[in-house]
């Protein structure tokens, strides 16, 4: 695949002894050279942007630690730019509409090799909403992570596992999962945007939903307890 380099000086060694365990996806409401613009701006970056053509473009190397996830969590890990690749998706919608065939190919094609190359475990592909819950929203719900685990990237669930998961406190099986659940609702929203995204609301105006990123009265509804079991079960276990 063809990658275009565009390099930016927003990047720093990553520690010793800290090796690439996780994959982050992210969206951003911009075309590419705005994001760029916008990441020198804020001084920030991200390894690599896919448009909705599927042009690719390399801002960092991926040996070096790119500025892109934040205060971050998940399995453990804190502080995730140095542990993992960062992939930013380009969304007018901030991932609340349909991705183009094009771009989500593209997609699959660079993550494959990534998580190959790093062999990167499918519990540690995740979403920028899945890592920092109660700041990002990010890639939306619309990112089609059925579609990308059945071609071997993440995780999905098989919902006759929630009978075999005997626990059933909300926290708990989000803490197995992953999840920071410091913030409960957060982290209840930020799951079920991943795996239960019909039930996320759509918001039109994406600056809004960048500043409201989920309800802080969100309690996860019963009815998503059976996916949030079977989740659990699964992630259990490949821990």
């Amino acid at each position: 695949m063809k990658i275009i380099r565009q390099p930016l000086p927003y990047f720093d060694e990553r520690p010793d002894g800290a090796k690439v365990r996780t994959l982050v996806i992210h969206c951003s409401a911009h075309t590419t050279e705005e994001m760029i613009e916008v990441l020198r701006e804020r001084k920030l970056s991200s390894h690599y942007i896919i448009d909705e053509a599927g042009k690719t473009v390399q801002l960092v190397s991926e040996k070096k630690r790119a500025w892109h996830a934040g205060q971050s969590r998940w399995r453990g890990m804190y502080m995730l730019n140095q542990y993992s690749v960062g992939i930013e998706l380009c969304s007018p919608t901030l991932g609340q509409a349909a991705y183009s065939p094009a771009q989500i190919a593209t997609l699959i094609k660079l993550a494959r090799q990534i998580i190959r190359h790093y062999q990167i475990p499918a519990v540690n592909v995740v979403a920028h909403s899945d890592i920092a819950p109660t700041r990002k929203p990010d890639p939306g719900k619309a990112f089609p992570w059925y579609d990308l685990a059945r071609k071997g990237i993440g995780l999905w669930y098989d919902l006759t596992d929630a009978d075999k998961v005997s626990e059933n406190n909300v926290e708990k099986l989000l803490q197995i999962i992953g999840y920071d659940t410091a913030d409960l609702a957060a982290a209840s929203y930020a799951f079920c945007r991943h795996f239960v995204p019909q039930i996320i609301t759509t918001d039109d105006d994406v600056n809004h939903l960048v500043e409201n990123v989920y309800p802080s009265d969100f309690v996860l509804p019963q009815a998503c307890l059976a996916v949030l079991k079977a989740c659990a079960y699964k992630y259990g276990k490949l821990s």
